[in-house]
C-alpha cells in the first residue's frame, strides 16, 4: 500500500469509525455519519484483498445521528451505536441484515435497545478480548454494567453507579487484562472501577481527559490524551505521575489508541486536522530502563514517527485494523475516510 486510500462514501458529516476486529477474512471498518437533517447512514466498508481501494460491501439507514459507534469483538455482524436525535439520546445493538448485498440500504435490526439511561448517553463498550455476555454502557453521571442475550433480543442492567453531581463522565476503556475493571474520564479525573463491587479502585487527579486506551500487552499501563498536556502514559500502580509525556496536536488531542500488536504504537487524533503515529516505547519495555525522565527523553529522542495531515477538517475517529495490525483508518469531520500503512515505520522502531 503506497499512500493512503480514501472512500469518499459518506455522503454526511461523520465522527465515528471502527474496526470490525470478528472479521478475521477481511480488513474492514464500520463509519457513521452525525447528519443532523438527513436519515444516517452506517457504512460497512472493506480493503480490497490487494489493499488497493476501499469498497462498500454494504450500506445501511440508522434512525439518528451516531455518536458513538463500536464493533461486536465476536461477531462481524453486530455493532452499538449511542445516538441523538435532538435532546433525547438512546443506544442501540444492532445487527446487519444477512442479505444486505442484495439490498439498497436495507434497514437494520435492532437486537437491543438499552433504555435505562435518564442522563446523556456517551459510548459503549465491549470487552475487547472475545466473547463476553456483558456491556458497558456509560452516560454523564452513570456507569451501568448489562448482561447481553442477542439470541432473545433482552438487556439486563446488572449492576449501576453514580459518579455523583461534582463529576460528568465522558469516555472509558475496558481493561483487556481483566474482565472486572474499566477506566472512566471526567473532566479532570481519570477513575478505574472494580465491576463486581461498582467501587472505585483508583484514580489520577488534576488533568483534562479526553480519551483513554489500555496498553494490550502490558497490564496496568494506560494512555491518556488531554486537552493541553498532549499525551501521557501512565502506570496506574503508581498514578501520582505519568511515566512519560508525548507530544499531542496543536489543537485539541480528541483520540488516543494503542495499537493491537505493536504497543510502542501510539495513534492520535485532533482537531487540528492531522492523525500522528507515536513511538512511545515505556521504560522497562526493553533491556536497559531509564534511570531519570532525561535518561528516558535521551533514549526516546523525537517520539513522532509520522504526522498525517492530508486533511481538511478535524480528525475524530481512529482504528487500527486488528488483522492487519500495520493498517489504520481515520475519519474526518467531512465524512472522508482514510486508510494508511505504517508498515514504513515499523523496520524504524
Amino acid at each position: 500500500m503506497q499512500g493512503g486510500i480514501v472512500y469518499g462514501g459518506l455522503k454526511y458529516q461523520a465522527r465515528c469509525i471502527a474496526d470490525v476486529s470478528a472479521d478475521t477474512d477481511n480488513t474492514s471498518f464500520l463509519a457513521g455519519t452525525v447528519s443532523l437533517k438527513e436519515e444516517n447512514e452506517v457504512h460497512f466498508i472493506r480493503l480490497s484483498p490487494y489493499g488497493t481501494e476501499l469498497v462498500c460491501e454494504g450500506l445501511f439507514y440508522h434512525p439518528s445521528e451516531i455518536w458513538d459507534l463500536k464493533s461486536c469483538p465476536f461477531d462481524s455482524r453486530i455493532f452499538s451505536t449511542v445516538f441523538t436525535s435532538g435532546e433525547t439520546y438512546g443506544a442501540s445493538i444492532w445487527e446487519i441484515p444477512e442479505l444486505y448485498g442484495q439490498s439498497n440500504a436495507p434497514q437494520l435490526d435492532e437486537l437491543v435497545s438499552l433504555k435505562e439511561h435518564a442522563s446523556k448517553l456517551k459510548c459503549i463498550l465491549w470487552w475487547p478480548r472475545g466473547r463476553h455476555d456483558k456491556l458497558i454502557s456509560i452516560d454523564e453521571g452513570n456507569i451501568f454494567l448489562w448482561s447481553i442475550d442477542s439470541s432473545s433480543k433482552t438487556a439486563k442492567v446488572i449492576s449501576q453507579e453514580s459518579v455523583g453531581m461534582l463529576h460528568r463522565l465522558s469516555g472509558g476503556s475496558w481493561d483487556p487484562h481483566d474482565q472486572n475493571v474499566v477506566a472512566t474520564i471526567c473532566e479532570s479525573w481519570l477513575q478505574c472501577w472494580d465491576l463486581r463491587t461498582m467501587k472505585k479502585a483508583n484514580s489520577i487527579e488534576n488533568a483534562h481527559f479526553r480519551d483513554v486506551d489500555y496498553n494490550p500487552k502490558k497490564q496496568h499501563i494506560i494512555v491518556t490524551a488531554e486537552d493541553e498536556s498532549g499525551i501521557r502514559i501512565w502506570d496506574l500502580r503508581k498514578p501520582k505521575f505519568p511515566m512519560a509525556e508525548l507530544p499531542g496536536h496543536v489543537h485539541w488531542t480528541w483520540a488516543v489508541r494503542y495499537n493491537p500488536e505493536y504497543d510502542d504504537l501510539i495513534l492520535t487524533a485532533g482537531t487540528d486536522s492531522a492523525v500522528n503515529l507515536l513511538l512511545a516505547s515505556t521504560p522497562g519495555s526493553s533491556d536497559s530502563t531509564p534511570e531519570s525522565l532525561a535518561d528516558y527523553a535521551a533514549l526516546r529522542m523525537d517520539p513522532l514517527l509520522h504526522s498525517y495531515s492530508d486533511y481538511e477538517d478535524s480528525v475524530y475517529g481512529i482504528a487500527w485494523s486488528r488483522r492487519e495490525p500495520s493498517i489504520f483508518a481515520s475519519l474526518s469531520y467531512d465524512g472522508r475516510v482514510v486508510v494508511e500503512s505504517v508498515k514504513p515505520y515499523l523496520e524504524k522502531k
